[in-house]
Parts: structure tokens; C-alpha cells; sequence
């Protein structure tokens, strides 16, 4: 039986890409966002994804149907306030924004009602991926707070990829794995440097602070995992990026996938950076093959990491 993964994703965005097809203008239309990006990739790896999502507007009305026709399981919660989304044009090769807009705020009755869907379908299938919203105004850090804690309390395994006061809220509430970028680590004053031995020293802070493993995606250079007490550095095959956005987002896919499916964290480190390394040579975020993973994991090495804490 596929394993099941619940997505919290706050307000999926509406995505218009504008590339070029034989010099003449190609638009496509997407649902984005990092939880929808996420739960893409989950599909891909054969496991169900339950998205958990706020939807309105005119952009919620589009999203509600493209959600579902991309294989995912849509909980959606029906609101007043309009998802957001952007236009980007790429016909240059690189990526320009055209246009962007970031969505509303749900209100208290909203929040509440996106809350008891992610918490019902949480409970239910075991295990969540807490993603973060596009715009911090859309929901309020105590959310995720309240989410995180209902969760962990039933016996759901919570899978954090979020950074700032959102990481800070979850936890306390025993995180079964956080991921975060180097750059998010810096930002957030939970390192000094980019120098892994300021990145290790901060992941030792986030697990005395309550979560349990913890992953630093390091961009092109090999992330750092804290797998019990020992420190890993997880070196993917090297591939040429065309689209280097959004690999951070697949990896954390394939590590929930993996816990979801009760394989161990060395298996879904393996995953994971397979994912992530896929990703960034496709131009479509989350997206890949289940057999091209699997030969890419087949080559991802873990290696202790030789610095010392200080």
C-alpha cells in the first residue's frame, strides 16, 4: 500500500510561465507554492499527497480545478480571501517576473477551518509536511504553533520545511525532521556564517530547541544532516542546473515520502538529495521520474563529517 502524506499548504499560488516555442510566445499554467510543489513531487515518488489549502479568488477558483487533475488529494478550505500568484516570463532563459501578487490574509474563521482540515487528514494518515505560506501575511506564525503541537500529540509525525518565527514555532512540539537552507540559517541568526562549522553549531541549537533530525540544504555544495548525534554530509551526483529554484522543496518531498513509508534516515537522506538534484534539471518545480530518482540515490554518498564542533 502507497504511503500517505498530508501537505499543509497555507495559500497555493497560480503560476503563468511565458516561454518560447519556435519564436512565438507558449504560456502555462500552473498551481505553485512550495506545498504544491512539494506534494508534486511526493506523487512522482508514488505516494498519495493530501493537500491541505486555503482557495479564493478568481486565482482559487483556477487552482481548485488544476490541483486535482495533478494527482494530489485537494482538503481545500473555501474563503473571501483571493490566493495569490505571478507571471514570469523566460523566454530569455532567464527567469523575469512580470507580475506578482501575494495573496490575502485568512481571517480567524478561515484559519480555523484550514487548521481542522490539516489536523483531521494529519491524525488520519500519520504523517505532515508543514510548508510555509508564500507571504507571511497570510497566516500567523501561533498557527503553525497550535498545528504542530495538536499534531505531534496524536501520534502524527510533523516533517518541518520552514524557517523564522514559523520554525520557531513548531519547535517545542518534537519535529520529527526541519529542514532549512544555509541561507535561512544565516538570515535567521541561527548561524554566523556559511561555514559548516557555524551551520553544524546551529543545527546542535535547533535540536536542543526540540526537533530531531535536521537537514541544512547547502545550493550546490553538499547538505548537512544531524542523524542522532553523529553529522553527515550528503553529496549528491553533480548535474548541470536548468532551473536551480525549488531543489530544497523536492528533497524535503522524497525525505517525507521515505519516513511516510517507514524507511530508514540514511534511505531517505538518499532520496531526498536524489529529488533535489533532479530537480534542478528540470524546468518544472517538484517534478521528475521515480526511476531516474532511484538511480540518482543510488549514487548520493554519505560521508561523516570530518570538521569539529566548536
Amino acid at each position: 500500500m502507497s504511503p500517505t502524506v498530508v501537505v499543509f499548504a497555507p495559500s497555493p499560488l497560480l503560476t503563468v510561465t511565458i516561454e518560447d516555442r519556435a519564436g512565438e510566445p507558449d504560456l502555462h499554467v500552473h498551481a505553485g507554492g512550495q506545498g504544491v510543489w512539494q506534494a508534486r513531487m511526493i506523487t512522482v515518488l508514488g505516494a498519495r499527497a493530501v493537500l491541505c489549502a486555503a482557495l479564493g479568488g478568481e486565482l482559487g477558483d483556477v487552482l481548485r480545478a488544476l490541483i486535482p487533475g495533478e494527482d494530489m488529494d485537494l482538503r481545500a478550505a473555501s474563503v473571501t480571501a483571493r490566493n495569490g500568484g505571478y507571471v514570469h516570463d523566460r523566454r530569455d532563459g532567464d527567469r523575469q517576473e512580470v507580475a506578482s501578487a501575494p495573496g490575502d490574509a485568512l481571517d480567524r474563521h478561515e484559519q480555523d477551518e484550514l487548521y481542522e482540515l490539516a489536523l483531521s487528514a494529519g491524525i488520519e494518515h500519520g504523517t505532515a509536511l508543514l510548508s510555509g505560506p508564500h507571504d507571511d501575511r497570510i497566516v500567523p506564525a501561533a498557527m503553525y504553533t497550535r498545528l504542530a503541537r495538536d499534531l505531534s500529540a496524536n501520534g502524527c509525525r510533523v516533517v518541518a520545511d520552514l524557517s523564522g518565527e514559523r520554525l520557531d514555532a513548531v519547535l517545542d512540539a518534537g519535529p520529527y525532521l526541519v529542514k532549512i537552507s544555509h541561507e535561512e540559517m544565516i538570515d535567521d541568526g541561527r548561524a554566523n556564517s556559511e561555514d559548516p562549522v557555524d551551520l553544524v553549531a546551529g543545527m546542535r541549537k535547533l535540536r536542543s530547541a526540540g526537533a530531531g533530525t535536521v537537514v541544512v540544504s547547502r545550493a550546490g555544495d553538499p547538505a548537512l544532516a544531524l542523524v542522532g548525534d553523529e553529522v553527515l554530509e550528503v553529496h549528491a551526483p553533480p548535474l548541470e542546473p536548468a532551473e536551480p529554484r525549488g531543489a530544497g522543496d523536492s528533497m524535503t518531498a522524497g525525505m517525507t515520502v521515505c519516513i511516510a513509508r517507514g524507511d530508514s534516515l540514511r534511505t531517505a537522506l538518499r532520496i531526498g538529495a536524489a529529488c533535489g538534484a533532479l530537480n534542478v534539471v528540470r524546468r518544472g518545480l517538484g517534478t521528475g521520474g521515480v526511476q531516474a530518482v532511484h538511480t540518482l540515490a543510488e549514487r548520493v554518498e554519505l560521508v561523516p563529517w570530518s570538521g569539529k564542533d566548536e
